[in-house]
Formats: structure tokens, sequence, C-alpha cells
């Protein structure tokens, strides 16, 4: 058996992601930290399940995860969340924007308050997030990645606004990998059917869309993880792409 002691490939990296104490975000947080990497969770409302992954990894590695709560649509959020990376860690090389607002928005009933939640979690967060981020990331060479939908290529029935919304983020996705090469990529990943909502779905509404995959079957947090930590590590030439991890639902 031949044994290496090659460092973890993501050993002194540090990584911001937002939403990353529950479901898809949680599961990132940990692959990328078994790789190596600190972490900065941030989290809304969640305090005690960040404040439990942190209490787990940093069993692990002491002083490798810190959290931070806060409003994405607070106008200092960006700033801060930023600055308490740099803060705890004293550089930032990934940034993941996770976080995302979900429920229906039927024709009709849309609000004012409707549209600025749902776009303002998944659009202009990642946006101020980025523009903040980006004289660090420039400084690590450094990596965005969105979680974006594959809802923002196909719109889902019932859900206009939150459609749009990763539309955009879709769009921002390139853009900034225009914006901020060559130092810094920036890549989207579009998880298909992985975790249902939280508020419920229709069991037969579940199985339509399961139907139509070309694997038949749902995914798992791990997969969209998995896909994270090789953008991190092994993919230096991909930039200004969106990954769709799908089981073949956008085919």
């Amino acid at each position: 058996m031949t044994m290496t002691n090659d460092p973890p490939p993501l050993r002194d990296h540090v990584v911001l992601i937002t939403g990353g104490a529950r479901r898809i975000g949680a599961e990132i947080v940990r692959t990328l930290h078994a790789a190596g990497a600190n972490t900065l969770v941030h989290y809304r409302t969640s305090a005690a399940a960040a404040l439990a992954l942190a209490e787990e990894l940093n069993r692990i590695r002491m002083g490798s995860v810190a959290v931070q709560s806060v409003d994405l649509l607070d106008p200092e959020a960006s700033d801060t969340l930023v600055g308490a990376a740099l803060r705890e860690f004293g550089r930032l090389d990934i940034l993941i924007n996770n976080a995302s607002t979900f429920y229906p928005t039927e024709i009709g009933e849309i609000t004012f308050a409707h549209w600025d939640d749902l776009m303002g979690s998944n659009l202009k967060a990642p946006l101020f997030l980025a523009q903040a981020a980006a004289p660090s990331l420039r400084r690590q060479s450094g990596l965005i990645i969105n979680i974006v939908d594959i809802h923002g290529l196909r719109p889902l029935k019932r859900h206009p606004v939150y459609s749009i919304a990763k539309a955009g983020l879709t769009m921002l996705t390139r853009s900034l990998a225009r914006e901020l090469g060559p130092q810094v990529r920036v890549n989207g990943i579009a998880p298909g059917p992985v975790l249902w909502p939280e508020h419920g779905m229709d069991e037969a509404l579940k199985r339509e869309i399961v139907a139509k995959t070309a694997l038949k079957r749902c995914g798992t947090p791990q997969d969209i993880a998995r896909t994270a930590l090789f953008l991190a590590k092994d993919a230096p030439y991909i930039t200004g792409q969106i990954i769709a991890v799908d089981g073949g639902r956008s085919v």
C-alpha cells in the first residue's frame, strides 16, 4: 500500500457560505471542511443548527468554523459578512451564495413584498456579496459558486418571481465571470430534485418530477456538495458555467 502525506487540497482556504447551517448548505460546509477549508457559516434564524454545526466541525479541527447571523436584505450585510470572514481567518478564497427564499407567487396575488424578498435573497444579495468579496477574492485567485436552480432556465409553475430571480442569478454568474476574470472564477450549480421544499409538496407532483428525470430518482445534498468541491479543487479552467446536477431533469 502506498502511503501519502499530501496536504488536504483546500488547506488554509477560507470559505464564506450563506445559508450554511442546514440542508444543502450544511453538507457543502462539511464536504469542504473535510478537504481542509476553514469556513464562515452565515445564517439568519437557524442559530441552533449553525452553532451545532460549528461545534461538530471545531471538534475535528479547532477554530476552523465560525458563524455569523445577518439578514441578507440588510444593506450592511455584505460588508458585515466579508469583514467577519477576514477578521476570523485573515483571508477569503471562496464565496458560496447558497441562501435562498422559495415559495409560490401566483399571478394575481404577487405583492411588492414578495418581489423584494425573493429577488433580494436570490439575486440582490449574491451581487452585493460578490462585490464586497471581490478585492479579497482577487488577492487569492479565488472562486464564487452560486447555487442557482434548473428553474432559472425552465420556469416553475406558480413560482414566477422565484424563477425570474434564479434566471437573473444565472446571468449574474456569467456576468461576474467576465467582470472578475482573470483572477476570480465564477460558476453556478443548478440542483434538480435533491431536497423537497420544507413547506411541503404534493406527493403526486413529486412523483411526476422524478419521472421526468433521466435517472428516475432524486439526488442528494452530497451530489451538490461534491460538485462544489470539484469546482473548488479540480476546475481551474472552468468559469462562467452553470453545472446542472439534476439527474437529467433538464434534458
